[in-house]
């Protein structure tokens, strides 16, 4: 009897994650062994979820596929496959220049990898660094068994002149939302407490399926369901925002203060050029009441220089609005042209790679400054910490204000005390660096 030992290196943002664990559960269910995103290939068949949304990303799949490739013709793989946005938008192109993949699979199709592979006579154990659980929604969680992510729509109807998501994923499709509340219900009987909610764009749930915006209710719904103790919101859009959401923050003590939603820009004409379908004075209004309606919250955005036409008045102006608004955490990157967008066919490329790259390390510089400034006040506040591992000397953990593998983390002493993965400590804070923060148990 032949048994499949499968590697799955999942590339990109946390929305690729899902559809990789939906993937390990199904391989699961047909009796493979797996590992995911191990340091070293252990057995006979790869696959690579790739990431296709900016430059950097595409060069790390493509990197990651020629790895594989090269395993393969040393013999020590089989059969490489490639799902994910990078294998929806260029598929054909990588047939013919990557002919060793010995499949393409895109976006929404790549449950047909394991059609292809031969599947095994019985149904074994999971073994090596795998996840801890099968979860809800028939996944097998590839992170620590207390926090998962939750994908409640895919694709997005946002025009925005930079942005390929739409060329790779299509037009917004919400999940239902009784299939997200089971999907959460599920978890939670798994021992899942944490919920980080994703989307391409989230502000939009609902309309496609019920005719209006339905995320309040959503995490309204979620904040109901006994066991949930963190719910966290990614990738809000400002446009249209929906408002009744900061009620559902204020009233229930599980959502999180805490919301991603990237900006881009505050130059009106930058943000006419974007095609952002917002102003100046809607964001800075937008950030007032964010911060007015829910007092504390953490605002995470994420910035672009470099976008054609940009000038230094407008670079200027990006920045004072940075120093203004001390972003909790910020997140920047250089404009990068992108095949099919309407950036990429009516504009050209005028701002030289030189200057986006020293504006993006000006803008950055200025974060960096803040966010210094924002933890070293944090030095005597207490705050509700969850343990996600034990590393070495320390404890890793986060707050409410923290998420999973892009926010800081908080470090606890391993001798002092004993604590438990997933669990949630009242911790004081006795120190602070640019990203982590250090604590002891009170």
């Amino acid at each position: 009897m032949s048994i499949h030992n499968i590697d799955l290196f999942s590339l990109g943002c946390s929305k690729n994650l899902v559809d990789s664990e939906k993937l390990l559960y199904m391989l699961k269910e047909r009796g493979y062994e797996f590992h995911h995103n191990p340091e070293t290939l252990h057995g006979d068949i790869a696959v690579v979820n790739t990431c296709g949304f900016i430059a950097d990303a595409k060069e790390e799949s493509i990197e990651m596929i020629l790895q594989l490739c090269e395993a393969k013709a040393a013999g020590q793989l089989r059969k490489v496959y490639v799902m994910g946005c990078m294998a929806e938008r260029y598929r054909h192109d990588l047939e013919d220049e990557i002919p060793e993949v010995d499949g393409f699979y895109g976006k929404f199709d790549w449950a047909g990898i394991v059609e292809e592979i031969q599947p095994s006579e019985v149904s074994l154990p999971i073994k090596g660094e795998v996840a801890q659980s099968a979860g809800g929604g028939n996944r097998v969680l590839t992170t620590p068994s207390h926090y998962a992510y939750i994908k409640i729509s895919e694709g997005c109807d946002r025009s925005c002149a930079y942005c390929a998501i739409p060329i790779i994923t299509g037009r917004h499709k919400s999940v239902p939302m009784e299939d997200i509340l089971n999907e959460v219900r599920s978890l939670v009987e798994e021992g899942v407490s944490e919920f980080n909610v994703i989307a391409q764009e989230l502000t939009y749930y609902g309309v496609d399926l019920y005719g209006e915006q339905r995320l309040p209710e959503l995490i309204e719904r979620m904040a109901e369901i006994p066991g949930v103790e963190w719910i966290r919101l990614h990738y809000g859009y400002p446009n249209h925002f929906p408002y009744e959401l900061l009620r559902v923050m204020r009233e229930h003590t599980n959502v999180c203060r805490y919301l991603d939603i990237a900006l881009q820009h505050i130059s009106d004409r930058m943000l006419t050029r974007m095609r952002r379908h917002t102003t100046k004075a809607e964001t800075l209004e937008l950030v007032r009441r964010l911060r007015e309606e829910v007092p504390g919250i953490c605002l995470r955005t994420t910035l672009m220089v470099g976008f054609p036409g940009e000038t230094e008045e407008d670079f200027e102006e990006l920045c004072e609005f940075v120093r203004e608004a001390r972003f909790d955490r910020m997140g920047a990157f250089a404009y990068s042209e992108e095949d099919g967008t309407y950036a990429a066919e009516n504009y050209e490329d005028d701002v030289p790679e030189d200057i986006k790259q020293a504006r993006l390390s000006k803008l950055m510089r200025i974060q960096e400054r803040i966010s210094t400034e924002l933890q070293q006040a944090k030095i005597g506040q207490t705050y509700d910490v969850v343990i996600d591992r034990l590393d070495g000397d320390y404890y890793v953990g986060r707050t409410e204000f923290d998420s999973p593998e892009v926010d800081c983390e908080v470090l606890l002493p391993a001798d002092e005390w004993e604590l438990e993965v997933g669990g949630h400590y009242d911790a004081r804070i006795t120190a602070a660096e640019d990203f982590d923060l250090y604590a002891t148990i009170i």
